[in-house]
């Protein structure tokens, strides 16, 4: 039986009252879905997240069509009646690629952003190392096959396989695990206007998704989730081989799949797999600009970075490796799994 939907594309905001009050936006926060306070300007909803230093934040940056052009009228209203209620030290936007040259005078640092430049499909596969291109192959050889296809019912079911498949991922809990039917339609149901699924299929099996959200000139991966258990015939490679094929075909340049490097993490596996399948590291500009004097002082000895930010790289590492054994310690209580079962870190 059909669910009914939930809004097919979420609107950025839910109007609570017009002129200077706060309104509220709906987000995900740790995988659950809540209402928080949001300012709306030209178009743009504004939320506050951090603690003591709070960030004034355009919610769904990295998702919307085009990048902020006017941030003053921002700064103005965050500095009034309204703004002042979302209790905000400092306001943060960045630029979206292709665009790297600084256009504005605030203080700015660099965001590092995984970029597959496509020309032509057969561009981005002759450029690959000889490992990616066997391990597209071989997913094929083993029966995977990609399509796009609409969020439906049946496909819903297949997510939820999916989502059940590890309790962790990348060495924490996985949020979406043990969500209902209805729970991941809600959370799929975001961006339909300009999205695409691509789904691998090993028979009638869903053994991997990956979520492609458009811009301007961009697609971006929402969300790339390969069934772990099925790891040997390498969902993933195949899903972004489709996903550079669907570039290529809609003439959209820059394929976008998230951070290149984060804080002071280094050389992960994810930077590696980035890397052997054709994204490059690019360089945004991401603007701060203080509202109060804390949001001054902030800035000026580097709190509005996350603690992580601030650490020793080898503390990084350790406190990586340390979280993601303690994790599988407690489920191996539970159950017992295999090592293609373990999602690497």
């Amino acid at each position: 039986m059909r669910l009914p939907k939930v809004a097919q594309d979420r609107a950025p905001l839910d109007r609570a009252s017009a002129g200077d009050a706060l309104q509220t936006v709906e987000t995900s926060v740790k995988g659950k879905w809540r209402h928080v306070p949001a300012l709306h300007v030209n178009g743009y909803a504004i939320v506050a997240k951090g603690g003591w230093l709070r960030r004034a934040v355009i919610h769904d940056e990295e998702w919307l069509e085009t990048a902020l052009g006017d941030p003053e009228a921002c700064i103005e209203r965050l500095k009034g009646r309204a703004g002042r209620a979302l209790k905000t030290d400092i306001f943060t936007f960045a630029q979206r690629v292709p665009d790297t040259a600084p256009k504005f005078p605030y203080m700015r640092e660099l965001e590092s952003i995984a970029v597959c430049h496509v020309t032509t499909f057969r561009d981005w596969w002759e450029a690959l190392p000889q490992e990616s291109r066997k391990n597209a192959r071989r997913a094929q050889k083993r029966g995977v096959a990609v399509s796009v296809r609409e969020l439906d019912d049946e496909f819903v079911r297949g997510i939820v396989e999916v989502n059940n498949d590890s309790p962790v991922r990348q060495g924490v809990p996985f949020v979406h695990h043990g969500k209902t039917h209805e729970q991941v339609w809600k959370d799929q149901s975001s961006w339909l206007k300009q999205s695409d699924f691509i789904c691998a299929y090993l028979g009638d099996e869903l053994v991997g998704f990956l979520k492609l959200v458009y811009g301007r000139d961009t697609a971006s991966v929402l969300q790339l989730l390969p069934k772990a258990s099925r790891y040997d015939v390498r969902p993933t490679n195949a899903l972004i081989a489709k996903a550079v094929e669907r570039c290529a075909e809609k003439g959209i340049p820059y394929f976008i799949y998230g951070h290149y490097s984060y804080g002071n993490q280094g050389a992960t596996s994810l930077m590696e797999f980035k890397a052997r399948n054709g994204f490059k590291e690019m360089f945004v500009p991401r603007y701060y600009v203080p509202l109060t004097l804390r949001g001054r002082l902030g800035l000026a000895v580097g709190l509005h970075h996350e603690l992580v930010g601030r650490l020793p790289r080898s503390a990084v590492r350790l406190g990586v490796a340390i979280r993601s054994r303690w994790y599988d310690s407690r489920l191996s209580s539970g159950r017992c799994s295999s090592t293609s079962e373990r999602p690497k870190s």
